[in-house]
């Protein structure tokens, strides 16, 4: 009997025994654990952002975590947005890893940011549409990583355009791009003659050059030439001529000198423009916050119009992942854009905000496309696409240009003369304060 006692409670010691040091070894085990790196990501955080960012999150659980900073289009102009980033960059700010820069801001971070050639393979790239990552090298080194793209376009309503007979043929013509004197023909068969007929934004910024350089660059393909701009170019005069005549004969209305995009897209919807030149996400974005969404629904994209015997002609747009130099997780980087250009994740942004995807795949899967019968149309405006020039001094040059432009078209100073004087300071590397 005492034989028994005594070895149930040598049993009994050695269960605490090892209970005790499992107890011990999880404690240090737990305090050892290492966090998760958190990669400070800076972009405006989309849905469809948070949606691959909390999809990566649970994927790589307790080993990276993505820690979004929100610049929120609404909040922060294009302007805001350079600066704030140039100012963490220049102070290598421990809060800035990964970032989303305009796919024409790339030269101008490259000095501050990671040469990625080495992170990525040939056939990485090679799954890449070129024109994505054409924007992504600089000097001839790979400097960024496409996000998604973006392409300029026409919107317009079909409800209003159905009133007239020969509707159907009308929107079949404009699917393949009507001329821009075909168009100009519409508005007075629509009897838009006092009403707001085509909408651009016309404001000092960006958005305005991207059309200007729309129709400079339908007019004569030679406009933009090994990333010179030819401001005494027919074309550049043309160009600037009819938008200033558009806003002159009440085809387009005054106020949109004061419009970016989402003023454009709204007054276009508000007041129940025929035209409309904007971008992709038009829809997807008013989708949950515009009161009257049966106008979306009425709403149809097509092609710019062209100028007879030529085509027409699109900017294309779109953002680009760059990695701060000074990051001490370039390795969590890499894994975050890879994730990013998945498959997967392309196919959701497309299918949630219409960004353009950015891997060949998709372009030719015969499922992906019947799925989406749009996609064949965004392949023809990717087809009819071109780049704007691939400057360090673009934002500089980008200022003075629009600052011009935007004058004629108020009709301060004459087409001319805008053009003089924006091709004068251009080349005299002025810096315009605005």
């Amino acid at each position: 009997m005492g034989n028994k006692l005594l070895y149930i409670s040598a049993i009994l010691i050695a269960i605490a025994v090892i209970g005790i040091g499992w107890y011990i070894s999880n404690v240090f085990l737990i305090k050892e654990k290492k966090q998760p790196i958190q990669l400070f990501f800076a972009d405006n955080i989309s849905p469809s952002h948070q949606l691959a960012i909390e999809e990566f999150n649970k994927l790589y659980k307790d080993k990276i975590e993505i820690v979004p900073v929100n610049l929120p289009f609404s909040k922060f102009s294009t302007n805001e947005r350079k600066e704030l980033l140039t100012r963490s960059l220049r102070s290598k700010s421990e809060k800035l890893d990964i970032f989303a820069v305009d796919l024409i801001w790339v030269p101008r971070f490259t000095k501050w940011c990671e040469p990625l050639d080495s992170y990525f393979s040939r056939e990485e790239k090679q799954r890449l549409l070129p024109d994505a990552i054409a924007s992504c090298i600089y000097d001839s080194a790979l400097v960024a990583m496409p996000m998604y793209m973006d392409v300029g376009l026409m919107y317009y309503r079909r409800d209003i355009l159905q009133k007239l007979p020969d509707a159907e043929i009308i929107e079949q013509r404009l699917s393949e791009s009507i001329s821009w004197d075909e168009f100009k023909s519409l508005r007075h068969r629509l009897g838009y003659e006092k009403k707001p007929y085509y909408i651009f934004p016309a404001k000092d910024y960006e958005g305005l050059l991207c059309h200007f350089f729309e129709l400079a660059m339908g007019y004569d393909h030679n406009f933009i030439d090994s990333n010179t701009i030819n401001l005494g170019s027919p074309a550049a005069h043309h160009a600037l001529q009819m938008m200033v005549n558009y806003v002159q004969d009440g085809t387009t209305p005054r106020d949109v000198v004061d419009f970016d995009e989402f003023f454009s897209n709204t007054y276009m919807l508000d007041h129940d423009a025929v035209f409309l030149r904007s971008w992709l996400d038009l829809k997807q974005n008013f989708r949950t916050t515009y009161p009257d969404t049966m106008k979306l629904d009425v709403i149809a994209k097509a092609p710019l119009p062209h100028f007879q015997n030529k085509p027409s002609r699109s900017i294309l747009g779109g953002w680009n992942f760059m990695i701060s130099k000074s990051s001490t997780k370039k390795a969590a980087a890499i894994e975050f854009i890879k994730f990013y250009q998945s498959e997967h994740i392309q196919r959701m942004i497309f299918e949630r905000m219409g960004y353009l995807p950015i891997i060949n795949s998709l372009y030719s899967d015969t499922n992906f496309i019947q799925t989406h019968p749009e996609f064949d149309f965004y392949r023809g405006l990717l087809r009819r696409g071109f780049h704007r020039p691939v400057l360090v001094e673009y934002t500089r040059v980008s200022d003075i240009i629009s600052h011009f432009v935007h004058l004629a078209i108020k009709r301060e100073i004459s087409v001319s003369e805008a053009l003089s004087r924006a091709d004068k300071m251009v080349q005299s590397k002025e810096v315009l304060i605005k």
